[in-house]
């Protein structure tokens, strides 16, 4: 039987399970320590096979369509963080100093892949274009990420030193590019293996979200968010995907673009990654309580998955009638 469109999926389920358990049973000392080396090679492989399963095809197939490449770019680098630096006062004043910074590194993360291209497929907009603008967000956000994160965040709040620029290139950039060069002889079994492969994706960010929400939880998560602010911040994830699904429309029909590319860039242009944000955070963050900083990506991810969903089919009925 088919789940129903707005109730979470198993990954979902998954994610809230993990807080629960860090809720209850944190894990801390030398379970902590080990979980937190078993987490580290998680995300080096996560990251690898990102880069094995990546079609080079795929990021050419649609790569002339340049303008169109430029508009989802400009919205996942420049319109998300300028909203996310504007509406401060309006943030904060709904959520916590906390979890705005996590509202904000959210804005700094690149789109996603298979949720950008599955929306746009089923919306029946340019599919290639959406392959090309997916993959070069996130191959972009592999850098541009951490810059925007030294640059927005580093007063007072995280250090974006030399040493945490390695530690991006060792544990993220690295295994990726390695997965890209091995691609000619692990393509095709990666291919055939993607659904089992899938177990890597998302059980590397659910240890991830494990060991921050524990930490978290040890030093006073849920102690210092009150109630309100866990309400606020579900109206501010909503309110920021709003805007951004409603000037990304817009800009694309005032730029001339047809139906399908509208689509392509609605779509890719307002999604963010929660595979590689929770990653990247456990990485950028070090040495800091990250579980205020994935909270909010993390009900985002679930709000977006629900909107699309009925857009995407609102789009195919539109595109089908005509």
């Amino acid at each position: 039987m088919q789940r129903p469109r707005f109730l979470p999926d198993n990954f979902t389920l998954g994610l809230i399970t993990a807080v629960l358990l860090a809720t209850l049973l944190p894990c801390s000392g030398s379970a902590a320590r080990l979980l937190e080396w078993v987490t580290d090679f998680a995300i080096g492989l996560l990251f690898f096979l990102h880069g094995a399963k990546l079609s080079r095809e795929a990021v050419l197939a649609g790569i002339t369509h340049w303008r169109l490449h430029l508009t989802v770019l400009a919205a996942t680098f420049v319109l998300f963080p300028l909203l996310g630096v504007v509406l401060k006062p309006l943030l904060t004043g709904l959520t916590t100093p906390e979890l705005y910074l996590g509202l904000l590194y959210l804005c700094l993360l690149p789109s996603t892949v298979q949720s950008s291209i599955a929306f746009v497929s089923v919306a029946e907009g340019n599919v290639p274009a959406a392959v090309c603008s997916a993959t070069a967000s996130n191959l972009l956000g592999i850098a541009l990420t951490p810059l925007l994160v030294g640059w927005l965040l580093v007063s007072g709040q995280v250090g974006s030193s030399a040493g945490s620029a390695m530690t991006i290139v060792y544990q993220l950039l690295l295994p990726f590019v390695a997965g890209q060069l091995l691609r000619p002889w692990l393509g095709r079994w990666v291919d055939r293996h993607k659904s089992k492969l899938k177990l890597v994706d998302q059980g590397s960010i659910l240890l991830v979200v494990y060991t921050a929400f524990s930490a978290a939880v040890i030093g006073g998560l849920w102690r210092d968010t009150p109630l309100p602010a866990l309400g606020g911040l579900l109206l501010a994830c909503a309110s920021l995907l709003a805007l951004v699904l409603g000037l990304t429309r817009l800009a694309s029909r005032k730029l001339g673009f047809n139906l399908a590319d509208e689509i392509t860039i609605v779509f890719c242009g307002s999604k963010k990654s929660l595979a590689s944000g929770v990653p990247m955070a456990k990485v950028l963050f070090a040495g800091h309580a990250i579980g205020a900083i994935v909270l909010p990506l993390m009900l985002f991810h679930q709000i977006q998955l629900m909107v699309c969903a009925v857009l995407a089919r609102r789009y195919r009925l539109r595109r089908q009638a005509g």
